[in-house]
């Protein structure tokens, strides 16, 4: 099985920037489609992103589009999300996990199969 650790989060200004990694270990992360969600305090999990294997094709929350950017490295077996303009409704704990991929956008939460431990990322006024 993939194991996932989540790295880069932090206290950032309005208007900041953060990158968040995702490292694999166990298995090849090339193997599997990788999505970004998100926690709010209160709030329902969320999607943010997701890549493919290859890294051919992307996809993106509303709430993301135009501010965040998901790449990959599969010689490095990490995934990374560039998260720019930063908001404080963009506090939460982020979370990524690994899919095989069975549809499109892997949207929902139930179509992944491993889950990091989350990384905590607060946005100042």
């Amino acid at each position: 099985q993939v194991q996932l650790v989540e790295s880069g989060g932090g206290l950032v200004q309005a208007g900041g920037s953060l990158r968040l990694s995702c490292a694999a270990s166990g298995r090849t992360l090339s193997t599997y489609t990788v999505g970004w969600f998100r926690q709010a305090p209160g709030k329902e999990r969320e999607f943010v992103t997701a890549i493919t294997r290859s890294g051919g094709s992307t996809y993106y929350a509303d709430s993301a589009k135009g501010r965040f950017t998901i790449s990959r490295d599969n010689a490095k077996n990490t995934v990374y999300v560039q998260m720019n303009s930063l908001k404080p409704e963009d506090t939460a704990v982020y979370y990524c996990a690994a899919t095989y991929g069975s549809s499109w956008p892997p949207a929902s939460g139930y179509e992944y199969v491993a889950w990091g431990q989350g990384t905590q990322v607060t946005v100042s006024s």
